[in-house]
């Protein structure tokens, strides 16, 4: 069986109901119990339920074949995976956002509010801007309002929080959304089986 990360919330049931209409059902995932796998042998699945930033990791050790991780989670941890499809869900931006006023000075460093590290850091790297990144993990919105940071960097969605705190979307810096990824060695042990259901999942993307 192919062995599928999920992950939880919103994005992994919208995940798992493309799965099940492109033919790759579990009914028991959807009953209320304490499972923590749920296998279908007759489709050749077995699914499980992780953090979203922890699919990348299942994927790439090769406790999964294959998993759905957002691509911010990829380009901030860089795992070592195959990316196989973009699945068009979880659409949003990696964005700089700060005070709408905000007028940047290059006369002195960057002060940077995020939780993507590496992302910020490449971002700023390619205009050669030196910055301080200051990582946090929560209430990325508050380092600007208290004057801990100049600007954030952060995934905006509707943008409707930073509106609410006196903020506004400076720079996008990538679109984000839900990819389809496999680990390296699985997928060729698996091949035949890991492109059937990219194909399947392609020809229900073209559909929709």
């Amino acid at each position: 069986m192919v062995n599928i990360a999920l992950p939880k919330g919103r994005l992994g049931e919208k995940v798992y109901s493309m799965f099940e209409r492109a033919g790759y059902a579990c009914p028991e995932i959807r009953e209320s119990n304490r499972k923590l796998t749920f296998q279908n042998p007759d489709a050749g699945v077995c699914y499980f339920w992780v953090k979203p930033s922890d699919v990348a990791i299942y994927v790439e050790r090769g406790a999964a074949d294959i998993g759905v991780a957002g691509k911010d989670i990829l380009l901030e941890y860089a795992p070592d995976i195959y990316e196989l499809l973009d699945l068009n869900v979880g659409k949003c931006r990696m964005c700089v956002a700060g005070p709408a006023d905000f007028r940047d000075d290059p006369a002195r460093t960057l002060r940077v509010a995020t939780k993507f590290p590496r992302i910020a850091r490449r971002h700023y790297s390619q205009r050669s801007r030196q910055i301080d990144i200051i990582k946090l993990n929560g209430s990325i919105e508050l380092a600007p309002i208290l004057g801990l940071s100049d600007v954030i960097v952060d995934i905006v969605e509707t943008g409707k929080t930073l509106l609410e705190n006196g903020l506004a979307p400076l720079e996008t810096i990538v679109p984000i959304s839900a990819r389809l990824i496999a680990n390296k060695a699985n997928y060729k042990f698996k091949y035949d089986e890991i492109c059937a259901i990219c194909e399947n999942m392609t020809q229900l993307l073209e559909q929709e």
